[in-house]
């Protein structure tokens, strides 16, 4: 297990029963950033895999 995973256990036992739109999701990344700066990129990164996650999908089916 990954140092990250045990933030990610959190959310998914304190959260996961909830249902978030994108839009939502999207909001909270961007006030992430405001309060941490110096977390830009890899939020940006993140939220760049998950808009594209479908983009393999596709290529997959392409091939």
């Amino acid at each position: 297990m990954y140092f990250t995973d045990r933030g990610i256990e959190e959310l998914a036992s304190r959260r996961g029963e909830e249902e978030v739109s994108l839009d939502w999701l999207a909001a909270q990344l961007r006030t992430f950033v405001d309060l941490h700066p110096e977390f830009e990129t890899p939020v940006d990164r993140l939220a760049t895999w998950l808009a594209r996650l479908d983009d393999d999908l596709d290529d997959d089916l392409d091939e």
